[in-house]
């Protein structure tokens, strides 16, 4: 039996047997009114129920024609031609609940840039008070980090030693976006911080980290430097970190043919470097050189990773030059010279709760790309050619960086190592330039709650100079408290 018919039987049945009791009750009225018209109670009575079955009777009449009207437009909408697209293959027709305002069907045609997945947008970032006392003294510019590069070159350049200091500069604040595409997925990164460098060292203002996007394989943007790797980077709460450390964020242009655990990048960078002109500083024939920068740096970075961790190297290679613009004496300075590098870093799992950084760096002419160096060109004599009596000449490096992460448990933990970088100096430079800077530190962080950390280290620097024999140290104890916060919205 169809629906259709079956309402119908039942309504039919109902119908009967109200008509049925209809009858009953007008027999019962009038053998009551011919035993006893004289009962104008009992009459009122039976003429009340006999007005209630004709309300029932009228509701159920209501209910049928609302049944029947259901049953056409059902009908109707059975019968409407389904619409097609070009292809013939029928269309989606979305519904709409608003009566005023008729569905329309989706154009099949329109391209849509956005596949199946979810957009995300997070905010993140965390406020970070660091304190402290050096027990020697250093750059007043950098009172809150640990640098060899900026110890002192003589005794009592920077002043009496000792000093306690506040800061609020390594505080953070970023955005991200996720958003999948057909080209695959679109990445955004803003982040910036309060850390003063340049101009502004020693200053607790807006400082950029990363201004960055990749859609799919290529990207471009200021972050990272493929030749650095930031997983080497320690737990600690020094700021600056280890100072033979591969650490630089640049403007590039980056490819990523193979991403993931394992991954490959290929990028042109924003070039730059820096000169020492040593002991021919105040020399009047180098005050007309001026660096030239014709070409990007290439660089390039390939991982392999499994659950024992990764190894990972990475490489560089730019072009350095300099050109004389006094052209009014028998002097030529112009010059030019190859920057290049190789740098081989890993994590190694010791275990569920160790994890062991290691890093380490050779090249020439790289030092801007170190976490703490000083000049990637240096002066060299060359008196035997009276035309160019000097010349410059990218300075070799070695950067070693080897720390060890410790989880005591899920809220204890411990970070201790050494770092240590090396340059092998021109002979024109000065007596007391940068040659050798030695790092290192040991920590003890706890996390009483989520996103939650405070903690206390030790740590050590020490710089030594190219040839007086000077060789100054620091030691300073920091304590750090640091609240993190994000939230990601699913758009």
């Amino acid at each position: 039996m169809s629906p259709k018919l079956n309402t119908r039987v039942w309504v039919g049945i109902a119908l009967f047997f109200v008509a049925f009791l209809l009858a009953v009750a007008a027999q019962s009225i009038r053998a009551q009114t011919a035993a006893d018209k004289k009962d104008d109670a009992t009459v009122e009575e039976l003429k009340a129920r006999l007005k209630q079955l004709e309300q029932t009777v009228q509701e159920l009449k209501s209910q049928i024609t609302t049944v029947e009207d259901s049953q056409k437009k059902s009908a109707l909408v059975a019968s409407a031609p389904v619409p097609t697209d070009a292809s013939g293959t029928a269309a989606i027709v979305p519904v709409k609940h608003t009566p005023t305002e008729p569905a329309k069907p989706l154009d099949p045609k329109k391209k849509q840039d956005d596949v199946k997945g979810e957009s995300t947008f997070e905010i993140y970032g965390f406020i970070m008070m660091d304190a402290g006392y050096e027990f020697k003294q250093q750059h007043p510019d950098w009172f809150d980090v640990v640098r060899p590069t900026k110890l002192p070159s003589f005794k009592d350049e920077f002043g009496p030693d000792g000093h306690t200091f506040f800061g609020v500069r390594q505080t953070r604040l970023g955005v991200k976006s996720s958003t999948p595409t057909k080209w695959g997925e679109l990445k955004t990164q803003f982040e910036f911080e309060l850390f003063g460098t340049g101009v502004d060292a020693g200053q607790t203002t807006f400082r950029l980290r990363h201004a960055y996007g990749e859609l799919g394989q290529f990207g471009a943007g200021q972050t990272w430097s493929p030749f650095m790797d930031i997983d080497v980077f320690p737990n600690s709460i020094e700021y600056w970190g280890p100072t033979g450390m591969v650490f630089f964020r640049n403007v590039q242009a980056r490819w990523m043919p193979i991403k993931g655990r394992s991954f490959v990048t290929v990028a042109l960078e924003r070039p730059g470097a820096s000169a020492d002109q040593g002991n021919f500083a105040d020399r009047i024939e180098l005050e007309n050189v001026r660096p030239k920068f014709a070409w990007p740096d290439l660089s390039a970075e390939a991982r392999y990773a499994k659950d024992w961790g990764y190894v990972e190297v990475a490489g560089i290679l730019r072009s350095m030059r300099w050109v004389d613009l006094n052209t009014t004496d028998n002097v030529d300075l112009s010059g030019s010279d190859v920057g290049w590098g190789i740098n081989l870093s890993s994590n190694l799992n010791f275990s569920k709760r160790d994890i062991g950084r290691f890093q380490v760096m050779y090249g020439e002419g790289v030092e801007n790309y170190m976490n703490d160096a000083p000049v990637d060109v240096g002066i060299e004599t060359n008196f035997g050619d009276p035309r160019r009596p000097i010349k410059g000449v990218a300075l070799p490096v070695l950067g070693i960086v080897a720390f060890l992460d410790h989880n005591w448990s899920d809220k204890l933990s411990t970070s201790f190592g050494y770092s240590m970088i090396n340059i092998e100096n021109s002979n024109g430079q000065a007596d007391n330039a940068f040659h050798r800077g030695h790092y290192g530190l040991a920590n003890l962080l706890y996390k009483p709650m989520d996103r939650v950390m405070v903690g206390g280290e030790l740590q050590w620097g020490k710089r030594e100079n190219f040839r007086d024999g000077f060789s100054p140290d620091d030691v300073r104890i920091q304590f750090s408290f640091k609240y993190n916060f994000s939230k990601m919205f699913k758009l």
